[in-house]
């Protein structure tokens, strides 16, 4: 079984593999590599992405794509009818969740006013708000909205999750413009889909409490961001963006210089555990292959497209 993996050294976090793996390396660049037509297993490459849409059609014996992160919705409608496509789960939810829970608090907690009051040699106590009892609407119920529910519940927020699906727990997205009213944090962690495609807009923004904090560590286009830049800049709403539309993030953008905004280059998964855990996921998907076992993770995705 032949597998391509985007660089060298992800072979040391892969366990110890069947005899029937074989390993070669393709980091996304043209051409292909030989063999291209006894590929069974692609881990593509974070960039170039239009190569790895373009290397899909080559890759005859291909029978699963595992990706290295949880979004798919760049590749979903690329990959051939009856291959696998598999996101990295829970493996690396609670790196991400804990992203957005070091903003949020860093937001409530006023850490950049005093900085900024340090820098200033200035020794001036302030009351701040806390996230205990305080309104929080988390948009999306998978592994990461979940990770990020329970280090909210930890601190004894109020937490409420909504998703496409109502479910005990979990409220329908149309209420979302509702809800929406009492947040004073809105932490958006769902999947890119054509229904979340520009959920976040000069409507749903408007809904927001004076002060409110609007948190994505989903994708850039779940929110529209002129509608966004629009209330930052007006001073009503506050921002912690990981992820950005575009992205990366041109010279010159308007994000770059709107105020009251925290702003990282998507960072929420980047730690020091996340070779190991994706590709530790890598080594048992490969293993579960060889033993006739069904990937886990499997996604649908016309769910994407």
């Amino acid at each position: 079984m032949l597998v391509w993996l985007p660089f060298a050294d992800a072979e040391r976090y892969l366990g110890e593999l069947p005899a029937e793996v074989e390993l070669a390396l393709w980091d996304g660049k043209d051409p292909l590599p030989g063999r291209a037509d006894e590929v069974e297993v692609l881990v593509p490459p974070w960039w170039p992405k239009d190569a790895v849409v373009r290397a899909l059609p080559h890759l005859p014996r291909l029978r699963l794509v595992q990706m290295l992160n949880a979004g798919v919705d760049w590749i979903a409608a690329a990959v051939p009818d009856g291959v696998a496509l598999c996101n990295t789960g829970d493996v690396n939810a609670v790196e991400v969740a804990e992203w957005a829970l070091a903003v949020t608090l860093s937001h409530l907690r006023r850490l950049p006013r005093f900085a900024e009051v340090q820098r200033a040699g200035e020794w001036r106590p302030a009351a701040t708000p806390t996230l205990r009892h305080t309104e929080v609407v988390v948009v999306g119920a998978g592994a990461i909205g979940r990770a990020v529910v329970r280090m909210l519940e930890a601190c004894d927020a109020r937490v409420t999750v909504v998703a496409r699906t109502a479910r005990p727990g979990v409220e329908p997205v149309e209420r979302l413009a509702e809800l929406a009213g009492r947040a004073r944090v809105l932490v958006l962690a769902t999947a890119l889909t054509e229904g979340t495609r520009g959920l976040v807009d000069a409507g749903l923004l408007a809904r927001l409490p004076d002060g409110a904090l609007v948190v994505n560590l989903a994708r850039g286009p779940v929110v529209v961001t002129g509608d966004l830049v629009a209330e930052l800049r007006s001073g009503r709403l506050h921002a912690a963006l990981d992820v950005t539309d575009p992205e990366p993030l041109p010279p010159g953008h308007e994000l770059w210089s709107a105020p009251n905004l925290v702003l990282t280059p998507h960072v929420g998964g980047a730690t020091e555990n996340f070779l190991p855990n994706a590709f530790g996921l890598v080594g048992d998907q490969l293993r579960r292959l060889v033993a006739g076992d069904a990937p886990v993770f499997r996604l649908d995705p016309a769910a994407y497209t």
